[in-house]
């Protein structure tokens, strides 16, 4: 899979941009606040339909203007797609797959792949559990649409459930109808996301100890409800029982799969909380990595790595290593500056010049 051209039009500070890109490393150099994160964000978008750094669609919309546009080419193994994403500020969003209109986001997960990483991506290993169910989520979503489909119910009857306990009105009864349906949907997604980060614990402790040289060993562990879906649906359904006179004194539902998290671990050391600045952004980056891994080896392409000023985060021996990594996927880069340690190491690459929202090729 890979980006074949992306067009903005009135698009963050993209007046009228029309980009191509080529099949292996693309570097997008340039001072900063020119516009190279805002192009990554573009493409990223087509993935999942949001953006990484802001959830307010209208942000993106270039000042002082009414609409804005994202139009991504792609190629895969099925021929060549595009996605266009219209921007309004009075509407919501609208996206067409191939120049026909979806109604529902859903369809757009799996028409393109992106796996996005810059420096405000490590909150995925040191910051809340949210971040690491929104990481495992959002990849799971982009493989499967019933996924996609299983997580809104859930989440559709957790605000229902909570919203009964906050009227104050709700009976033993109507919650025994509601836990039945959030224990089923919940007991499914807990299934499938311990199988994801077991799978993925493979990847992330290869590409860790690449990373690192072989001096440390990552692995991943799912923080849920155990065992198979049946045993996860008991699980459930006696926490909630349990926890029942607590959720109506709380007014909100206090356990679930909205409260899973990943152990992220070195050895002994529970990298969330213990580990050093380097570890945790080498296991960031593993994580990332294993990501593009797992989705490769589950639908036979890669996604494309969008990687936003990470090089300067990392040592030269780190630099070096992720970009031989990144040379086996199409990968766009973004850098102030193209560090002479890792120039031997890019083979064939694209280079684009970013200044004051325009793109120029410079060579390949």
């Amino acid at each position: 899979m890979v980006v074949k051209k992306v067009e903005l039009y009135d698009y963050r500070n993209y007046a009228n941009l029309s980009v191509d890109f080529c099949g292996g490393i693309n570097i997008l150099c340039g001072d900063n606040a020119q516009g190279k994160t805002n192009l990554l964000e573009a493409i990223y978008f087509c993935s999942v339909g949001r953006s990484p750094r802001t959830p307010r669609d209208k942000e993106l919309i270039k000042k002082g203007s009414e609409r804005g546009k994202i139009k991504l080419t792609q190629e895969d193994r099925g021929g060549e797609n595009t996605v266009e994403i219209l921007l309004d500020v009075r509407e919501n969003k609208r996206v067409a797959i191939n120049g026909m209109p979806i109604s529902r986001m859903g369809e757009l997960m799996g028409a393109f792949a992106a796996v996005y990483f810059s420096p405000d991506e490590m909150r995925i290993i040191k910051d809340a559990p949210g971040d690491r169910r929104r990481f495992m989520d959002i990849a799971l979503c982009r493989m499967s649409k019933s996924y996609f489909y299983l997580l809104g119910r859930y989440n559709k009857i957790l605000s229902q459930r909570n919203r009964l306990l906050k009227s104050g009105k709700v009976t033993d009864d109507v919650l025994d109808v509601w836990d039945s349906q959030l224990v089923s949907a919940g007991a499914k997604i807990a299934k499938t996301r311990r199988g994801y980060v077991e799978r993925l614990s493979k990847f992330a402790s290869e590409a860790h100890e690449y990373l690192s040289d072989g001096k440390e060993k990552l692995y991943l562990e799912y923080e849920g409800f155990a065992g198979s879906e049946q045993e996860a649906a008991e699980s459930f359904a006696s926490e909630l029982m349990r926890n029942r006179e607590r959720d109506k004194m709380l007014c909100f539902t206090s356990v679930g799969i909205q409260k899973d998290d990943i152990a992220v671990k070195i050895g002994e050391t529970d990298v969330r909380a213990y580990g050093s600045q380097g570890q945790q952004r080498t296991a960031a980056l593993s994580l990332k990595l294993s990501e593009m891994e797992l989705h490769g080896e589950q639908s036979g392409e890669y996604p494309v790595l969008l990687l936003d000023d990470v090089l300067s985060e990392l040592d030269p021996y780190r630099q070096r290593k992720l970009i031989e990594r990144s040379r086996k996927y199409q990968t766009v880069i973004s850098c102030t500056h193209l560090p002479a340690e890792i120039s031997s190491a890019l083979g064939d690459y694209a280079l684009y010049t970013v200044k004051s929202g325009q793109v120029s090729k410079e060579l390949f």
